[in-house]
């Protein structure tokens, strides 16, 4: 029942992830009247997809704690319920991001060996998507936060991203180890002994201008941070093409010149349109849960499902809790952190 539109995106874009992947199975949770209304547009996804009734919606305008307060009434709260229970592999949620976070955590809890839950997503570079997290679930963080999310953001790589051994950097202030926080400086240090004993390369720091460039795989960061170079770079993707749209319609030469590169600048369409890169992830809890943007189409809550197949089929908890098995037998060494 989230999103901007609601219910026709979300079955539509379940439909077509269906196509793509033929072994999945779907239960819609929500207001029943409305689902069917829009299953009438997904015959093959209405024949086989079981509707959960629930009359209660979580609302954008919702506070995390009230959403929390109605989890056993609202569509939302029972489909990370199924999740919990295990009715349902996976969770996939355009609705309102505080709320879900809120109920996944509780309900889920974290795995063990993980502190706190990160949001991580793709963000398009000029290489490859590269991952980010946590991207705003933490606002403030300490090194071993930052350490366990350079092990979750390797695993999610490796899931989603196909790489065998990603390349991580913290995002910082200046690439020289002595620049950035206390925290950024020992989990630095961290990593960096540990290395070996991880399936990544860490490559140490990356200020923000450096993102974009695409040779750094899994940027990780503080919530804070995150969230802010996220935005900055959506807003930064609509100010390009506003900018190139506007020096287009200029003059007739202008014009003119459009004709000739419209392939081009559909390429980059493609490339900055967030549809493309749908699908952020609670990291950390025991069971998946994928949140969509409200904004998504049926292609981008397509791909939103899409990661959540990813990380099921490839059982991203387990690497997870390997790598972490991994680095806590490291961590029994003797090791010094930078003051």
């Amino acid at each position: 029942m989230g999103g901007d539109v609601g219910p026709e995106v979300v079955i539509a874009g379940a439909e077509l992830a269906r196509e793509r992947y033929p072994e999945l199975r779907f239960q819609l949770y929500g207001r029943e009247a409305d689902i069917r209304a829009a299953l009438a547009s997904a015959p093959r996804l209405a024949a086989e997809a079981e509707i959960v009734p629930v009359d209660g919606v979580v609302l954008g305008s919702d506070k995390p704690s009230q959403a929390i307060r109605r989890a056993k009434s609202t569509s939302m709260g029972l489909a990370v319920e199924a999740v919990k229970s295990g009715r349902a592999s996976a969770c996939v949620s355009a609705g309102n991001t505080g709320a879900l976070m809120a109920m996944a955590k509780l309900a889920l809890r974290t795995m063990e060996g993980i502190h706190r839950p990160a949001l991580v997503a793709l963000m398009p570079t000029l290489k490859n998507d590269a991952v980010v997290l946590d991207l705003g679930a933490n606002t403030e963080c300490d090194a071993e936060n930052l350490v366990q999310f350079a092990v979750m953001g390797a695993a999610f790589a490796r899931t989603v991203l196909g790489l065998d051994r990603p390349k991580v950097a913290i995002l910082n202030i200046g690439e020289e180890d002595m620049k950035g926080t206390e925290s950024i400086r020992d989990a630095a240090l961290l990593l960096r002994e540990a290395a070996g004993d991880l399936p990544m390369h860490f490559l140490g720091n990356v200020e923000g201008n450096g993102i974009a460039e695409g040779n750094i795989d899994v940027i990780v960061t503080d919530g804070f941070s995150g969230n802010i170079a996220l935005k900055t770079a959506e807003g930064t993707a609509r100010l390009v093409t506003g900018l190139l749209a506007n020096a287009y319609r200029a003059s007739w030469f202008t014009k003119l010149g459009y004709l000739f590169s419209r392939s081009a600048l559909r390429a980059l369409r493609d490339q900055l349109d967030p549809n493309n890169h749908n699908g952020a992830v609670f990291l950390g809890l025991n069971g998946v849960v994928v949140k969509s943007h409200g904004g998504a189409n049926v292609k981008g809550f397509a791909n939103a499902i899409g990661v959540a197949h990813d990380l099921i089929a490839q059982d991203i908890n387990s690497r997870i809790q390997d790598d972490l098995a991994n680095f806590a037998a490291h961590r029994s060494l003797p090791m010094t952190l930078a003051r």
